[in-house]
């Protein structure tokens, strides 16, 4: 597996206003206060300086400011994936109204444990935060706080065994965008995404996890109407060890 520090974001689209790449896993959107890992943010300021300070900055738990540039919305450190950054305050206002009203078309690749046999769905479970792990959301029983509506769509792309071992492979479509969405609705599911340290963690040790060494969570498509009119469909392609993990559960 490459070092996450050889990893950089891969630009797959770029104009006057937007840059949208394919994120690495392991790579933080932004700063966190916590950890030192490589940021989206980082990378963006360095190469577009004149977008330092576009939208809105955020705060660490401890209160501090978090540079946030260009940032319009984010995946987890270890999704990869898709990812649109605003270059101008107008552009970051527009982007951040059409995943508001929700016109942003997402399309995400996962593995997830166990065998999923609807061949498409619909989950729809309010999530709120977990009453277990502070660090968790939960679209389960006992969830806590304010349960806002989700609803993820999916398709099931693939199902086998390796090494005597179910796995599913599956393409999911998120039409609202809550945090940890798509991992805690498949938590809720008990088909956790393959590699999941924080909402797979009773599987995890003792799975095979199917060869991979990541959280198998791949945004892959992201369709938008940018501030220049045009609708762009965006895609990331599928990473190699995902396609590789797709051959093993091959029937």
């Amino acid at each position: 597996m490459n070092d996450v520090k050889e990893l950089e974001p891969v630009v797959l689209y770029e104009d006057d206003d937007v840059l949208i790449i394919n994120k690495p896993h392991g790579w933080l959107v932004h700063e966190d206060g916590n950890t030192t890992a490589p940021t989206v943010v980082e990378w963006f300021c360095a190469r577009v300086p004149k977008a330092r300070g576009v939208g809105e900055p955020g705060h660490s738990s401890k209160g501090e400011i978090l540079e946030r540039s260009g940032v319009v919305h984010r995946l987890d450190r270890e999704t990869s994936g898709v990812l649109i950054l605003a270059k101008n305050q107008i552009a970051h206002q527009h982007l951040k109204q059409q995943f508001k009203d929700r016109l942003v078309k997402k399309e995400y690749r996962a593995f997830v444990y166990g065998r999923i046999n609807d061949r498409w769905g619909t989950i729809n479970r309010p999530i709120g935060r977990s009453s277990k792990d502070h660090r968790r959301r939960s679209a389960e029983r006992g969830a806590r706080g304010v349960l806002r509506e989700a609803i993820t769509d999916f398709e099931r792309i693939g199902m086998g065994e390796y090494e005597d071992e179910s796995f599913s492979y599956v393409k999911l479509m998120p039409k609202t965008g809550r945090t940890h969405q798509l991992r805690a609705h498949l938590r809720a599911l008990d088909r956790p995404i393959v590699g999941d340290e924080l909402y797979g963690e009773h599987r995890i040790n003792k799975s095979n996890n199917l060869g991979l060494q990541r959280l198998a969570l791949h945004a892959h498509v992201l369709e938008i109407l940018l501030p220049n009119g045009t609708t762009e469909r965006v895609i990331a392609p599928v990473p190699q060890d995902f396609e590789e993990a797709a051959e093993r559960i091959a029937e």
